[in-house]
């Protein structure tokens, strides 16, 4: 009896790592930002407008279902939130999305306005999880850097 629940027990963990290793293989999406805009705003709140570009580096179609961000301008967190615009992003493809983020003044903007200094370009990190609407891998982690040319004045 012993040895038939350790022969059970080993067909089990030989059939759970059989599974694990027919799961696919995901290469992280790569997400840049392409623009920023603010479209509204007060003293209180304002809405930006955020261009983004995805690629896909894998050969298969990646049907996103939402990102979750954080978003850091000039080192500094800027906005962090969910976007939850659904859309495909082809093999081997890539697509562009907007996605509207919201932030104060107090907390954001205000620092930002000091640490530009008259510049136009902006420094961002970008990270969270890009969220699949379907498949065994529900979540693909990411983090991005790069620089951005501001749309309109802060």
């Amino acid at each position: 009896m012993k040895k038939l629940r350790s022969w059970s027990l080993l067909w089990v963990l030989a059939c759970l790592s059989a599974c694990s290793a027919m799961a696919p293989k995901l290469e992280t999406p790569r997400l840049t930002i392409i623009s920023v805009a603010m479209t509204s705003g007060d003293i209180f709140s304002q809405n930006f407008r955020v261009n983004l570009n995805v690629q896909n580096p894998n050969d298969r179609d990646l049907p996103i279902k939402g990102i979750e961000y954080r978003l850091f301008l000039q080192g500094d967190s800027f906005a962090e939130g969910t976007s939850a615009r659904s859309f495909t992003v082809p093999a081997n493809g890539e697509t562009e999305f907007d996605m509207t983020v919201r932030t104060n003044f107090v907390s954001s903007v205000g620092r930002l306005l000091t640490r530009l200094g008259g510049k136009k370009t902006v420094e961002y990190v970008l990270e969270g999880k890009v969220m699949l609407a379907s498949g065994m891998i529900r979540t693909i982690p990411f983090q991005e850097s790069g620089s951005v040319n501001l749309e309109t004045k802060l």
